[in-house]
């Protein structure tokens, strides 16, 4: 074989590996914008039965979100808090991230709880950007005027995990039903007036005496 030919030949089959990569991403990157799509769709759908429960439930359960499928949504921590696994995921990891999963967990579980409570607003979204960017905020990680990308890739993946199990109804109340909580450094005004709960972590958590959401 002449060496020209000899360098046509690894020049086209260079350029074949490189199609067929390229090939292998879009149809990846395709995938994942299924699974994203699948999952947010999914979780809307769980989020009403969140908030339905002691209302009027609804009439056939919705299907449960898989972890490939919570992972492809907001796969950089930058898309916009307008989805219920972003705006839960985002919370759990503002509030909670370098802490204990079981600390991560039961920021979800406020969150959760806060959502099938008629003193709070309906979807995952509301209920964590209720108050302003300003203040008064109900969570403070949304109210601190700084850029809410999630930077920690791991802590994210966790946190979008802990997401998923609490859409999907599998994860445990550790709070004993709270709907408020603070960081141990912090006391605020409204402490003496509720009932702890549990302490958890650097957290400590509340529900209101009579119920009633403040």
């Amino acid at each position: 074989m002449h060496p020209r030919d000899s360098t046509r030949l690894r020049q086209g089959w260079i350029a074949t590996c490189l199609a067929t990569m390229l090939l292998v991403g879009q149809a990846i990157a395709a995938d994942r914008e299924q699974e994203a799509e699948a999952a947010e769709s999914k979780a809307a759908e769980l989020e009403q039965e969140a908030a339905a429960e002691g209302r009027e439930a609804l009439s056939s359960p919705p299907e449960i979100i898989t972890k490939p499928e919570a992972q492809a949504v907001d796969p950089v921590g930058e898309a916009p808090l307008d989805d219920a696994i972003t705006c839960l995921a985002r919370t759990i990891y503002w509030e909670a991230r370098g802490e204990e999963a079981a600390d991560m967990e039961a920021v979800a579980n406020v969150v959760m709880n806060r959502l099938g409570h008629e003193g709070f607003p309906g979807t995952i979204c509301e209920v964590v950007r209720q108050g302003s960017e300003q203040g008064p905020c109900q969570f403070s990680w949304w109210c601190d005027g700084r850029p809410d990308i999630a930077e920690e890739d791991d802590s994210y993946v966790i946190a979008k995990e802990i997401a998923r199990k609490a859409l999907n109804g599998q994860l445990l109340d550790r709070t004993g039903g709270a709907l408020y909580f603070h960081h141990r450094q912090v006391v605020p005004s409204w402490a003496a007036e509720y009932i702890k709960t549990i302490e958890a972590g650097e957290f400590v958590f509340y529900r209101p005496p009579d119920g009633t959401a403040k």
